[in-house]
């Protein structure tokens, strides 16, 4: 999409003219994206791509950018209670009589928090979603109290933000910032987005960039040192914030919004691994959001159902354990029609997570996908995809790409077991088991693994070995053989991708209660007794009746706290121990025959 295939119109307000555009059904919730700096509203479009069939999607060139004018003067032309006459402009023009919801980004977030803290806006906004940019009264609080009362780590904190918001000061020397833009810096600013942030050009930015950041300068010299030094002691948020964090942000410290709770009585946070432009670099997950939030956030019709937003396009994501961490992200999982690939799916939809559920069973994934939905995931989609096939990967892998977006996190999850001596188990046996338990995750971490990295946005890969990767068996060459190559894969890849953000965990799980033992194959038998050996093996499984979900969220928890390898179940932690500083013994037990 780009902005040009939607509406646009003028609004005229304090001497300038706005250039506003509108995409999506008027009659629909209207959502207002505010841009930053030095950005004009194209920033926005790859998210208003994604929200126009759902909402009405406004944009507008702040003044002085784009295609708006600028005032005249240029100094004190750029003043938060202007730019909040020009929002009010917008808004009376685009809709008159309903809220709106607030979308701000960089500068358009700290222009909306004033338009959100206001007495004269109170009413006029329904929901604001903030990412990269406080409120200057919160900051010039924040910094305050930090220089009144000082700790060490509060002096870190005013140092370590101090260091983050060099270009402030630059912006503020006369005339240099605008003989810099004008020459190299607004010739090379796409080639430092795209090196620095991953922003690839498409139709941003725009042509007006140059004399947008000259104009946008004003932006800080009318209101930051003003507001620092003299913030106001009542600017309490009198609509719901959604406050979204870029853990990668290089100019906004995490901590700025320690204290916010205070000012802000419904707050929903979120984390978001992602550096400073996420309008462009992350607009599939800004979206479901954005999405899921104004839906929370509109006014209910009779029985209790949105008035104008369908229920079937209705999000129905439900804060679960780590949404603040994986809500809206988009997962992957493989081996996901039952079993721990089933309840790993269903963890993440708890969270909030958008999930892609794959496995060979199509039935059982899309049955997998249906559940996902109701248990909380705002979307959810059934692949039907052998791993162990290549082609058939990286087929998956582009179309996912292209109509979900890439993903965050991987889970390699499908396997199959194979019981049965070394020399009963065949050259075909062999191939099976590694086709999927060790190539299937080749495939998966190669392909999806190299779309993270190309993104350069971070994102997590969690490889389901075992704890037979480290506790030798007889009964299990080849099961062990390929786990214990899908471990040491995991570690070679957390050293190689630890640069770019991509974290790698290895699960090891025990014994768990899946129909993995109903499958698994046993070799040198007839098929009598493999039959039985599957229904024993069932049993004592069913018997140690370790469930599958306390998988999941050991899985869910090893990407919050970036763990590389992870034991589950006690048995396996202890194998684990046994092999690091008892391996003798670990021997010893491998020798033992297993029951039968």
């Amino acid at each position: 999409m780009t902005l040009q295939d939607a509406r646009e119109r003028w609004v005229r307000t304090g001497g300038v003219e706005l250039c506003v555009t509108e995409a999506g059904d008027p009659a629909r919730p209207t959502v207002v994206l505010v841009h930053g700096y030095p950005d004009s509203k194209e920033v926005w479009s790859e998210v208003t791509d994604r929200l126009r069939d759902t909402f009405h999607v406004v944009l507008y060139d702040v003044r002085g950018h784009g295609r708006s004018t600028a005032p005249t003067p240029l100094r004190g032309g750029f003043t938060l209670e202007k730019l909040t006459d020009d929002f009010l402009a917008v808004i009376d023009t685009v809709s008159p009589d309903k809220p709106v919801h607030v979308v701000g980004h960089d500068w358009g977030s700290v222009q909306s928090w004033e338009f959100v803290t206001v007495k004269r806006t109170e009413g006029r906004i329904a929901s604001f979603t903030s990412m990269s940019g406080p409120s200057l009264d919160h900051f010039g609080h924040w910094i305050k109290k930090r220089m009144s009362r000082p700790t060490p780590r509060r002096t870190a904190q005013l140092l370590g933000q101090g260091a983050k918001s060099w270009y402030v000061y630059m912006l503020h020397t006369p005339v240099l910032p605008e003989l810099a833009w004008r020459g190299p810096l607004g010739t090379q600013w796409p080639k430092i987005l795209g090196r620095l942030e991953k922003v690839t050009p498409g139709d941003y930015p725009t042509g007006s960039l140059r004399e947008d950041a000259a104009h946008g300068a004003w932006l800080y010299r009318d209101n930051v040192r003003a507001r620092l030094s003299h913030p106001r002691p009542d600017a309490y948020a009198h609509a719901p914030v959604q406050l979204i964090t870029p853990t990668g942000d290089s100019f906004l410290s995490p901590r700025l919004y320690d204290e916010l709770d205070q000012w802000v009585p419904q707050l929903l946070r979120r984390q978001l691994a992602a550096k400073h432009w996420v309008p462009r670099t992350r607009p599939d997950q800004l979206a479901s959001w954005i999405s899921d939030f104004v839906t929370r956030h509109e006014d209910l019709g009779p029985g209790g159902t949105s008035a104008t937003v369908d229920s079937a396009t209705r999000p129905t994501a439900r804060p679960g354990p780590h949404a603040e961490h994986f809500g809206g992200r988009l997962v992957l999982v493989t081996g996901a029609a039952s079993g721990i690939g089933r309840a790993t799916a269903f963890a993440f939809a708890e969270a909030g997570a958008r999930v892609i559920a794959v496995d060979r069973d199509a039935d059982g994934v899309a049955r997998t996908a249906d559940l996902a939905r109701l248990v909380g995931a705002p979307e959810a989609w059934a692949e039907t995809t052998d791993v162990s096939d290549e082609q058939a990967m990286e087929k998956l892998a582009e179309k996912v790409a292209a109509e979900y977006g890439v993903v965050d996190v991987l889970v390699n999850n499908a396997g199959i077991g194979l019981s049965g001596s070394f020399f009963t188990t065949t050259s075909e046996d062999w191939k099976k088991v590694l086709d999927v338990n060790l190539w299937g995750v080749i495939h998966g971490c190669r392909i999806f693994g190299r779309q993270m990295a190309e993104r350069g946005q971070g994102g997590h890969i969690v490889n389901t070995a075992s704890a037979a990767a480290y506790q030798p068996s007889k009964a299990l060459p080849a099961y062990s053989t390929s786990k214990a190559a899908v471990l040491m894969l995991s570690e070679c890849l957390r050293a190689e991708l630890a640069s770019q953000d991509i974290g790698v965990t290895a699960i090891c799980p025990g014994f768990v209660n899946t129909n993995i033992t109903s499958t698994a194959r046993f070799t040198g038998v007839d098929e009598t007794e493999q039959k039985r050996r599957q229904r024993r093996a069932s049993r004592l499984y069913g018997m140690r009746n370790y469930p599958p979900e306390k998988v999941a969220d050991a899985i869910l928890r090893s990407i919050v706290r970036n763990q590389a390898v992870v034991p589950v179940t006690p048995e396996a932690r202890g194998a684990r121990f046994m092999s690091r500083f008892t391996p003798r013994a670990l021997r010893a037990v491998a020798r033992t025959e297993p029951p039968l």
